[in-house]
């Protein structure tokens, strides 16, 4: 074999960092070590794999082409060295997960992953779902659990469970009780949503079709216990996943709104890097969050 694992280590760091110090001081090598070890792999095939400008490296086509082959035959070098030294982080996992998700239904798959597999760690990071996207799609993420359906051509989108957005007050709301809102009084109230980028914004402004120019969206805000908190306080209307608000349901403090001619039902997704080998400890958690739903 004319190339090494180190040599594709070094390669895949560079092209994360963009900078060959940064990529030697993250693999802890030295910079010589690390450039020599790059321009070995490119003169063994003849071949360059970025562009360089001044310090900064920036993949090119042929680069690009090969990086997700690199990332999955190291994945499964890893793989096989853990199973071999079967060590005790064999199901460590880097679990990417949109706000509602992360903070109302990953937490508990991950205390269920982590207490059957003993010496199991699980890294959860909650962001929205543009974020995931990216980072799954960087090989940064092992798996991304989003809100609605995205199109990516590095990723496969596997359906996991339906959910559905509701629209909900303030019980001392002059709508709070009301059978079902109409278009017009849509129209005529103060929105507090998610921002752009996430899948609950996608999804309230797709059902919101025909509408959308002309809604009054007062608050924009990331959060969705700073949504709630502020339609309790009487800012306006909001509309957030239903797994969200069943506490505050069942407290009283807040209310839904029926809106049966708008369409609030989604899907939440599993978003995997096509290219990336699919562990066991990655399947194990796939099928726990099934069976969750």
């Amino acid at each position: 074999m004319r190339y090494t694992l180190r040599q594709l280590e070094v390669f895949l760091a560079a092209a994360h960092h963009n900078n060959l110090t940064r990529a030697a001081e993250s693999l802890a090598m030295s910079q010589s070590a690390a450039s020599s070890a790059l321009r070995d792999l490119e003169s063994q095939f003849d071949v360059q794999l970025f562009d360089r400008v001044g310090k900064r490296l920036q993949l090119n086509e042929l680069g690009q082409s090969v990086r997700p082959r690199a990332e999955a035959l190291l994945e499964q070098a890893r793989q096989l060295e853990l199973t071999l030294q079967r060590h005790q982080d064999i199901g460590h996992l880097k679990v990417g997960a949109t706000l509602s998700i992360g903070n109302y239904l990953a937490v508990e798959i991950m205390a269920r992953y982590m207490g059957e597999q003993a010496g199991a760690r699980v890294e959860l990071e909650v962001a929205n779902t543009s974020t995931i996207v990216r980072k799954v799609a960087n090989f940064e993420l092992d798996i991304g659990l989003i809100e609605g359906e995205v199109h990516h051509p590095e990723l496969d989108m596997l359906p996991w469970r339906d959910d559905e957005l509701v629209v909900f007050c303030a019980p001392d709301h002059p709508w709070a009780g009301k059978p079902w809102l109409s278009d017009e009084q849509l129209l005529a109230t103060e929105w507090i949503v998610r921002e752009s980028g996430s899948g609950t914004r996608q999804h309230f402004d797709w059902a919101m079709h025909g509408l959308l120019p002309e809604l009054n969206i007062k608050l924009e805000l990331q959060h969705t216990e700073a949504i709630k908190r502020a339609v309790e306080a009487g800012l306006g209307v909001g509309c957030l996943s239903a797994i969200t608000l069943v506490d505050a349901f069942r407290r009283g403090s807040l209310v839904p709104l029926p809106v049966p001619q708008r369409n609030f039902h989604r899907r939440f997704y599993f978003a995997l890097q096509r290219n990336k080998f699919r562990s066991a400890g990655m399947q194990r958690w796939l099928e726990m969050c099934r069976e969750s739903g």
